[in-house]
């Protein structure tokens, strides 16, 4: 087996996790942005944060694979929202499927972890798509909320933590 955990993080939550399966694992973790030769490992753990739909880095990752027919391919994500939610998942999931090949996602195996939000070291962007997403939807009725709606309006502009690093424990049986 020559495994690598590769991961795509903006704000630390996906990092924290790949460092600590990579610690856990032995396997090495390395930032999507410093991967040369993807195509010499055969079991690739893909970690990336879920920012505006899409799942950080993994398209250009991903897009690097010449054979995936002989490799094991596991995709984290990592958000806010709970992923314990079937919306929210399936959400996530039609997202990835938009995102690669759809042999890849077949092949995959997919996993959903939950991270975290600092309000205060969000991005001009990142603030300002989020500002705009808060008020489109704090004003809804409760009935039209989804869960990843609810999540939005309790965490906003705060500082929130859900990392919980038993949740590795279902990829390291999956390795």
């Amino acid at each position: 087996m020559n495994p690598i955990i590769i991961y795509g993080s903006c704000y630390g939550s996906t990092k924290q996790y790949a460092e600590v399966l990579s610690k856990r694992t032995n396997i090495e973790a390395i930032s999507f942005k410093n991967v040369k030769k993807i195509n010499a490992y055969n079991t690739i753990i893909y970690l990336g944060g879920v920012y505006a739909g899409g799942v950080l880095g993994m398209a250009k990752t991903i897009k690097k694979l010449k054979d995936f027919s002989n490799k094991k391919i596991i995709i984290v994500t990592v958000g806010l929202s709970d992923p314990t939610d079937e919306v929210n998942k399936n959400n996530i999931r039609n997202n990835i499927k938009n995102q690669i090949q759809k042999e890849i996602f077949e092949k995959a195996k997919i996993f959903h972890l939950r991270g975290g939000i600092d309000y205060s070291k969000l991005n001009f962007a990142h603030k300002t798509m989020m500002k705009l997403l808060y008020n489109s939807v704090k004003n809804l009725p409760e009935e039209k909320l989804t869960a990843e709606d609810r999540a939005m309006i309790e965490t906003y502009n705060k500082k929130i933590d859900f990392i919980d690093f038993s949740s590795l424990e279902q990829i390291i049986s999956e390795i």
